[in-house]
Protein backbone atom coordinates (compact mmCIF):
# COMPACT_ATOMS: atom_id res chain seq x y z
CA UNK A 1 0.00 0.00 0.00
CA UNK A 2 1.32 3.40 -0.93
CA UNK A 3 1.55 5.99 1.80
CA UNK A 4 0.50 9.55 0.89
CA UNK A 5 -0.79 10.79 -2.44
CA UNK A 6 2.02 10.26 -4.93
CA UNK A 7 -0.16 8.45 -7.49
CA UNK A 8 -3.48 10.22 -6.91
CA UNK A 9 -2.43 13.80 -6.16
CA UNK A 10 -4.53 16.74 -7.28
CA UNK A 11 -1.62 18.19 -9.25
CA UNK A 12 2.01 17.59 -10.13
CA UNK A 13 5.09 19.77 -10.31
CA UNK A 14 8.15 18.60 -12.23
CA UNK A 15 11.31 18.14 -10.18
CA UNK A 16 13.17 20.85 -12.10
CA UNK A 17 10.38 23.36 -11.47
CA UNK A 18 10.52 22.59 -7.74
CA UNK A 19 14.14 23.73 -7.38
CA UNK A 20 12.99 26.75 -5.36
CA UNK A 21 11.70 24.38 -2.67
CA UNK A 22 15.00 22.56 -2.27
CA UNK A 23 16.68 22.14 0.10
CA UNK A 24 13.62 22.11 2.34
CA UNK A 25 15.77 22.72 5.41
CA UNK A 26 16.27 26.32 4.24
CA UNK A 27 12.56 27.07 3.70
CA UNK A 28 10.81 29.50 6.00
CA UNK A 29 7.64 27.46 5.96
CA UNK A 30 5.97 24.72 7.92
CA UNK A 31 7.68 21.50 6.82
CA UNK A 32 6.76 17.99 7.97
CA UNK A 33 9.08 15.01 7.47
CA UNK A 34 8.96 11.29 8.09
CA UNK A 35 6.07 10.25 10.35
CA UNK A 36 4.74 13.80 10.69
CA UNK A 37 4.51 14.03 6.89
CA UNK A 38 2.63 10.72 6.73
CA UNK A 39 0.10 11.97 9.28
CA UNK A 40 -0.34 15.35 7.54
CA UNK A 41 -0.82 13.71 4.14
CA UNK A 42 -3.21 11.10 5.50
CA UNK A 43 -5.44 13.87 6.89
CA UNK A 44 -5.41 15.83 3.60
CA UNK A 45 -7.65 14.95 0.63
CA UNK A 46 -5.73 13.77 -2.45
CA UNK A 47 -7.00 16.62 -4.63
CA UNK A 48 -5.46 19.13 -2.17
CA UNK A 49 -1.94 17.74 -2.57
CA UNK A 50 0.61 18.93 -5.13
CA UNK A 51 3.23 16.19 -5.64
CA UNK A 52 6.74 16.67 -6.97
CA UNK A 53 7.33 14.13 -9.76
CA UNK A 54 10.58 12.99 -11.29
CA UNK A 55 11.42 13.91 -14.88
CA UNK A 56 14.18 11.38 -15.43
CA UNK A 57 16.39 8.80 -13.79
CA UNK A 58 18.55 11.30 -11.91
CA UNK A 59 15.58 13.20 -10.47
CA UNK A 60 13.89 9.92 -9.57
CA UNK A 61 17.00 8.86 -7.67
CA UNK A 62 17.20 12.25 -5.93
CA UNK A 63 13.56 12.00 -4.81
CA UNK A 64 13.96 8.45 -3.49
CA UNK A 65 16.92 9.54 -1.37
CA UNK A 66 14.79 12.11 0.48
CA UNK A 67 12.46 11.29 3.33
CA UNK A 68 8.76 11.79 2.72
CA UNK A 69 8.22 15.54 3.13
CA UNK A 70 5.08 17.70 3.21
CA UNK A 71 5.16 21.49 2.99
CA UNK A 72 2.15 23.63 3.95
CA UNK A 73 1.29 25.87 1.01
CA UNK A 74 -0.26 28.54 3.23
CA UNK A 75 3.03 28.97 5.11
CA UNK A 76 5.12 29.73 1.98
CA UNK A 77 6.12 33.33 1.41
CA UNK A 78 4.49 35.22 -1.48
CA UNK A 79 7.61 35.34 -3.66
CA UNK A 80 8.02 31.57 -3.56
CA UNK A 81 4.29 30.99 -4.10
CA UNK A 82 4.32 33.18 -7.21
CA UNK A 83 7.36 31.36 -8.56
CA UNK A 84 5.70 27.96 -8.13
CA UNK A 85 2.36 29.29 -9.46
CA UNK A 86 4.07 30.10 -12.74
CA UNK A 87 5.61 26.64 -13.02
CA UNK A 88 2.43 24.72 -12.18
CA UNK A 89 0.06 26.71 -14.36
CA UNK A 90 -2.75 26.40 -11.82
CA UNK A 91 -3.70 28.38 -8.75
CA UNK A 92 -1.50 27.20 -5.88
CA UNK A 93 -4.18 28.33 -3.42
CA UNK A 94 -6.26 25.24 -4.24
CA UNK A 95 -3.62 23.01 -2.62
CA UNK A 96 -2.98 22.49 1.08
CA UNK A 97 0.29 20.56 0.93
CA UNK A 98 3.22 19.98 -1.39
CA UNK A 99 4.56 16.44 -1.23
CA UNK A 100 8.21 15.69 -1.90
CA UNK A 101 9.32 12.08 -2.04
CA UNK A 102 7.35 8.97 -1.49
CA UNK A 103 7.14 6.69 1.50
CA UNK A 104 7.73 3.07 0.78
CA UNK A 105 6.30 0.21 2.72
CA UNK A 106 8.66 -2.50 3.81
CA UNK A 107 8.62 -5.50 1.50
CA UNK A 108 9.35 -9.02 2.58
CA UNK A 109 12.60 -10.47 1.37
CA UNK A 110 11.68 -13.50 -0.69
CA UNK A 111 13.70 -16.20 -2.35
CA UNK A 112 13.09 -17.51 -5.85
CA UNK A 113 12.84 -20.99 -4.33
CA UNK A 114 9.50 -20.02 -2.81
CA UNK A 115 7.94 -19.67 -6.24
Amino acid sequence: MSIAHFFDAGGYLDYGDAAALLPVEELRARVYTHRDAECALRDTPADSVLAIRPTGLASSYALTQRPLTAIEVASLDDKLRNQIDGAVGVDLAQFELIQIGRATTPAQNRSLAEF
